[in-house]
């Protein structure tokens, strides 16, 4: 394959767009869709989160593009990419390139550029928020195949990328089926249950509600890198238990602080900071204590499962309104103990908590499975596009 080597500048017309001043209310809420960097997808953009009218791009730097235009980050994220499926105009952080056709496919520079964003992230300067120049890009050189091995290379890219893309879809569609599900079982406001206030609902043994060690209890300068986990906000901000940043304090520490630790089955929800962020504490937890960010609820099982907890924390609209209306706080919300043990929750029958929770564990398998398929087309790409844009 022969190769030519050129700069960005030349396969192109290059410019940034603008930003009408936010101090003239005349200048947004328009009909002209105006991205910023937040808009770009790494694919095709079709939606801008904000407008702007013909007056704040007449009185700005701000230019329409047309669609089959690409678009490349500058600021903050940088690297990032897209190309526009609609007409629309841009914010400075973002530089775009009207592709020459008889010189280059725009979906092949697009998939070229996404291979090369590491460069263009150790290339960022500034302080608080790094940055590249629209200089910088123009004089980026690439290796440029001839136009027709242009076009069989993105021809086999878009195929793995669609595959990813509608995996990622797949799994963004079922968080939206967990709800409607919860609402079909249980039957939303309409339907009447008996309600119990989460104390009532939790295990009969002491401290069966509680939260993590305050204060001089625990210091920061006390987690290790091995030892007893500690589980904190960031493993129930996704509202399903996950390990994210690993602390740990050592076992004579641990036995200082053991009333703080988990149960397997337990429900922790944030009370600080994101707050009414809620988990399950997986059976193969080990020995771990919560901090104070987090209550955590034992229940009386027999009563209420942690599933079902779990799941009207986040579903069921008498139960959100609650935790609505329970939030408080000026500059940092947050849910306190006594808020917690006050909440009322509809009961269903444990027969139908059981029928839901046999639901969520097949829901479960199936998203297991689609997170695998995900991670297997998004290495089938990666390694497609290391294979296709790596020269010796």
């Amino acid at each position: 394959m022969s190769l030519q080597r050129v700069k960005l500048d030349d396969l192109g017309s290059w410019g940034s767009g603008g930003t009408p001043l936010a101090s003239k209310p005349e200048y947004y809420g328009g009909d002209i869709p105006w991205l910023i960097i937040e808009d770009l997808n790494d694919g095709v953009v079709s939606r801008s989160t904000r407008k702007i009218t013909s007056l704040g791009l007449e009185n700005s730097s701000a230019k329409i593009v047309p669609p089959g235009t690409l678009l490349i980050a500058m600021y903050g994220s940088i690297g990032k990419l897209g190309i526009t499926g609609i007409s629309c105009a841009t914010n400075q952080a973002i530089a775009y390139c009207k592709c020459d056709p008889s010189r280059v496919d725009t979906k092949f520079l697009f998939f070229l550029l996404l291979q090369d964003r590491a460069r263009f992230l150790r290339a960022g300067r500034g302080g608080t928020q790094q940055n590249i120049s629209q200089e910088f890009l123009k004089d980026h050189e690439i290796y440029l195949p001839d136009l027709s091995t242009q076009k069989r290379i993105v021809g086999l890219l878009e195929q793995a990328d669609r595959l990813r893309r509608m995996r990622r879809y797949i799994l963004e569609l079922s968080d939206t089926f967990l709800p409607a599900a919860f609402v079909k079982f249980f039957g939303g406001y309409a339907r009447d249950l008996p309600l119990h206030t989460v104390e009532e609902l939790a295990a009969s043994e002491s401290d069966s509600i509680r939260t993590g060690p305050f204060g001089s209890q625990l210091l920061h300068s006390e987690f290790t890198h091995e030892g007893i986990a500690v589980l904190g906000i960031d493993n129930a901000v996704n509202n399903r238990f996950e390990w994210a940043e690993r602390r740990f304090i050592t076992p004579p520490k641990y036995e200082q602080l053991k009333r703080y630790a988990l149960r397997p089955g337990d429900v922790i929800i944030t009370i600080m900071g994101t707050c009414g962020r809620c988990a399950i504490v997986p059976e193969d937890i080990g020995t771990a204590i919560n901090t104070k960010h987090l209550c955590c609820i034992t229940l009386d099982q027999t009563r209420c499962q942690s599933v079902y907890l779990h799941s009207a924390f986040l579903y069921h609209p008498f139960v959100r309104h609650q935790l609505g209306a329970a939030t408080k706080g000026a500059i940092m919300e947050g849910l306190n103990m006594e808020l917690i043990r006050n909440l009322k929750i509809p009961v269903p029958t444990p027969s139908e908590q059981k029928r839901f929770v046999s639901f969520i564990a097949s829901y479960e398998r199936l998203r297991i499975r689609a997170h695998e398929a995900l991670r297997q087309a998004d290495h089938l790409f990666q390694s497609l596009l290391h294979r296709t844009f790596t020269h010796s």
